[in-house]
Formats: structure tokens, C-alpha cells, sequence
């Protein structure tokens, strides 16, 4: 069963075929002349019962031709089945396009890239035929601080963020993808902001959070998307505010007040809660 990581990892190139490009270019690809990038069916049809499906597939054109395909996989962890499937994606598609063709293993740490990494030996030949995957972990992943790239590409900016939140210049990374997320909007804004928000290591992520409630000097919040997760910022900050000077102050505060509070997004009624708990001696005078 494919995790919520491995989905919307795929989602990001399915949505963003153009995202294959710079990945290639940093991984030493020299890709062809080409015109437009788009999305193909990525099923294997073969003469076995068995069905292939790989995670994604794009194609470059150039003057109404296909130039290059390219299936993307996104290997969470070494499977020794895959050394099996992979050859199976790679040479079904050849022949579906009729165009050069490869394989990029997208992996989310050095282990399971270097597994990806070795040749796959497909039976005897004259001279010995193989398939090389190339394989992108995250020091692969382009540092994206350039706030203009970010926007124009955002599922860039979100396999920068999420590949190096130790970089020492992480936090320009996190500008530009909060800039990109701001022109982009809707749910897919909402859902690469939660997905990010999962996958950051614990101490990446407080401080991603702090970063969004305090919100970005001399960026302004265009979309819809930008203001509601900056004042569900500032609202999560207060209300957690409130809990620690009861907690403080030694008042037992009971799980169903605990959520109320947490669940609050008024930053007006947060604020007065705050000044409240300097003064009452139980937590349900707070709420009263």
C-alpha cells in the first residue's frame, strides 16, 4: 500500500511534468532541444497477466515529436521486486513512443539512492545489456532561494524545502516556497503546505511554523491561501499562549477546554483568553 509521502510525491510531477527538467539537468543529463514537457499514460502493457504501473511518466517534444520519455519512480525504501518492474516500465514505454528513454528513482535518503543506483543486469548479451537508473536523493534536489523560480515552478520549491532544511541558507529556501505557495493557492497550496508541514524533521518544523505565523518582511499575502495559514499561525501561537501561562500557574486545564481553546482562530477572543489566564484559579472561569 503506497504511503501519503509516496502520493503526493508522484502528484508533484504529475501536476508539474516540468519539474523533470532541472531534476535531470542537476543529476548531469543532457537533455535534447525541446519545446513543451507533458504527462503520458504510464501503464506497461505486456503479454503477462501481470499489470505494471509505474508511478509517473512524462515526454518531451520538439515540432510535434517526442524526443525524450522519462519514467519517474518514487522509491521510499530498497524493493528488491522493483530491480524486476523498472526494466519492464522503461522498455514497454520505448516501444509505446518510440523515442529515447529512461528511468529517474527519486529516493528520500542517500541508503535507499545508492540501492536504486546499481545497474540492472538484464541477461547476457554481446556486449552485456543493463539498465543505469538515474537516481536524484535529496542532495540532488536543486537549493531553490530565488523567489521568482519558486513561483514559476513550485513543486520545485517544494522538493527543495523538504530536501534540505538543514541548508545553511534553509530559511531563503522556505521564502521562496511560502512566496510560491502564495501565488498558487487553493487546495494544492493547503495540501503541499500540510505535506511539508508532515515530513520536516520536528526541530525543521517548529521553526517552519514560527516562520509562517510571523510571516515574511516585505512580502505581502495576495491569495487567499497565504492569509488563512498566517492567521491560523498567529491563532495556534496564542492559543498555545494561553495553555502556558495556565500551565504556569500550575491550573489543571481539562482535555475538552484544552481542544476548545486549540480550535479557537479569533484572534480578538484568543487575546482577551490570554489576559484572562493571569487571573482566574480554575480553567472553565476562563471560558465564562
Amino acid at each position: 500500500m503506497p504511503s501519503a509521502p509516496h502520493e503526493v510525491v508522484i502528484d508533484l510531477f504529475q501536476q508539474q511534468p516540468a519539474l523533470v527538467a532541472p531534476l535531470l539537468t542537476e543529476l548531469g543529463c543532457r537533455l535534447p532541444e525541446y519545446e513543451s514537457i507533458t504527462t503520458v499514460p504510464g501503464d506497461a502493457t505486456v503479454l503477462a497477466p501481470t499489470e505494471y504501473h509505474a508511478d509517473a511518466v512524462v515526454a518531451f517534444h520538439r515540432g510535434g515529436e517526442r524526443v525524450l520519455a522519462v519514467v519517474v519512480e518514487v522509491q521510499l525504501r530498497p524493493d528488491p521486486d522493483k530491480r524486476w518492474s523498472w526494466p519492464v516500465y522503461v522498455t514497454s514505454l520505448r516501444a509505446r513512443l518510440r523515442c529515447p528513454t529512461l528511468l529517474m528513482v527519486v529516493c528520500p535518503d542517500a541508503k535507499t539512492a545508492r540501492w536504486a543506483a546499481k545497474p540492472i543486469d538484464l541477461g547476457y548479451g554481446n556486449p552485456p545489456v543493463g539498465l543505469s537508473p538515474l537516481v536524484l536523493d535529496p542532495a540532488g534536489v536543486p537549493v531553490v532561494t530565488d523567489i521568482d523560480v519558486a513561483v514559476d515552478l513550485p513543486e520545485l520549491a517544494v522538493l527543495s524545502a523538504l530536501a534540505h532544511p538543514s541548508h545553511p541558507e534553509h530559511r531563503q529556501v522556505w521564502k521562496a516556497l511560502l512566496a510560491a505557495l502564495g501565488a498558487l493557492g487553493g487546495d494544492r497550496a493547503a495540501l503541499y503546505y500540510d505535506f511539508i508541514l508532515s515530513t520536516l524533521p520536528a526541530a525543521a518544523r517548529s521553526e517552519w511554523e514560527a516562520l509562517m505565523a510571523a510571516g515574511l518582511q516585505g512580502y505581502e499575502y495576495r491569495s487567499e491561501f497565504a492569509r488563512k495559514y498566517f492567521a491560523e499561525g498567529e491563532a495556534r501561537g496564542e492559543a498555545k499562549s494561553v495553555l502556558t501561562v495556565l500551565d504556569a500557574r500550575g491550573i489543571t486545564v481539562p482535555a475538552d477546554i484544552r481542544d476548545h481553546i486549540l480550535n479557537c482562530d479569533d484572534l480578538d477572543q484568543l487575546q482577551k483568553w490570554l489576559r484572562k489566564a493571569l487571573e482566574v484559579n480554575r480553567a472553565a472561569d476562563l471560558l465564562g
